[in-house]
């Protein structure tokens, strides 16, 4: 098979927009290809790069990214940015299907739209990521699921919950605290009911520069301490001034051998002056 398959995701197919509806029964009315048909396709697809069969054998399992869409809708985010989500996975999944191996395509499709709809969870359920490892992401939907079931986990639950997954009871309880936080907003405005003042981070964390004395000293050190550069480059010699600013100072910065040919010296002189130069600014910048 030619290896240089143009992206799928280039294929001329739909989204959702804002009528999720239509857009469904659109997917809905495509047809259900029979096994004959979807290795026909397949074939053509692996053996010859055909984006056409591509296309029909993606428009024939949008249905079922549709299906199991809607059973992440307990996250609280859209379900037309998980059906498109898990379009994605089932391009990949199309990409790499082999019709030698004797599956069916929704089989081998299914872990692929389910990766990309998770990744999608995790990546915007919370501001503050709650899971980053696999083992993380895993305890993260396992968990979420028996919350909606129980509730708050009681530790014999929890426990249990643990030996199932494989992981600690700390893990789960972590998990559980952050599945249980609520996301607050850096500037919220301060609520007008003096008995339930919440404050927002922004209203009682201190910025570094909000001290005007502060700012003020800080201003005046990095000047003097640029005159004190100035003025330490003008003592030093024409070549180890040059040096120093092709080294340290310029966007395309020379390196010691081009310096060194330029000078007529060896590499090892160049390094030795630079480091005399060096050496004379930190006297004058510690004076």
């Amino acid at each position: 098979m030619n290896t240089q398959l143009k992206p799928l995701e280039t294929l001329a197919i739909g989204v959702p927009g804002d009528n999720l509806d239509a857009y469904i029964r659109a997917v809905s009315s495509v047809p259900v290809l029979s096994v004959e048909e979807e290795r026909a396709l397949a074939e053509r697809l692996y053996a010859d790069d055909d984006l056409d069969a591509a296309r029909s054998l993606v428009l024939s399992h949008l249905r079922f990214v549709v299906h199991i869409a809607r059973s992440y809708g307990g996250y609280g985010l859209p379900v037309g940015d998980l059906i498109q989500e898990g379009n994605i996975g089932l391009m990949k999944a199309v990409r790499r299907f082999d019709p030698t191996k004797g599956v069916r395509l929704v089989s081998f499709a299914v872990h692929w739209i389910r990766a990309e709809i998770h990744e999608y969870v995790i990546r915007n359920w919370r501001i503050v990521k709650v899971a980053t490892t696999k083992a993380q992401r895993k305890l993260f939907f396992n968990l979420r699921g028996q919350k909606t079931r129980l509730g708050r986990l009681s530790v014999d639950e929890a426990t249990k919950v643990a030996a199932d997954l494989g992981v600690t009871l700390a893990d789960v309880q972590e998990m559980e605290g952050r599945l249980g936080a609520f996301d607050s907003t850096f500037d919220a405005p301060e609520s007008g009911d003096d008995d339930k003042v919440v404050l927002a981070p922004a209203q009682y964390l201190i910025a570094d520069d909000a001290d005007p004395s502060e700012t003020v000293d800080r201003d005046q050190l990095e000047q003097r301490h640029s005159r004190q550069l100035a003025l330490a480059l003008n003592n030093l010699d024409q070549r180890s001034r040059d040096i120093l600013e092709r080294r340290w100072l310029a966007d395309d910065k020379a390196t010691l051998q081009e310096l060194a040919d330029e000078y007529g010296v060896s590499a090892e002189r160049i390094r030795q002056l630079e480091n005399g130069a060096i050496g004379k600014l930190r006297n004058v910048m510690q004076a």
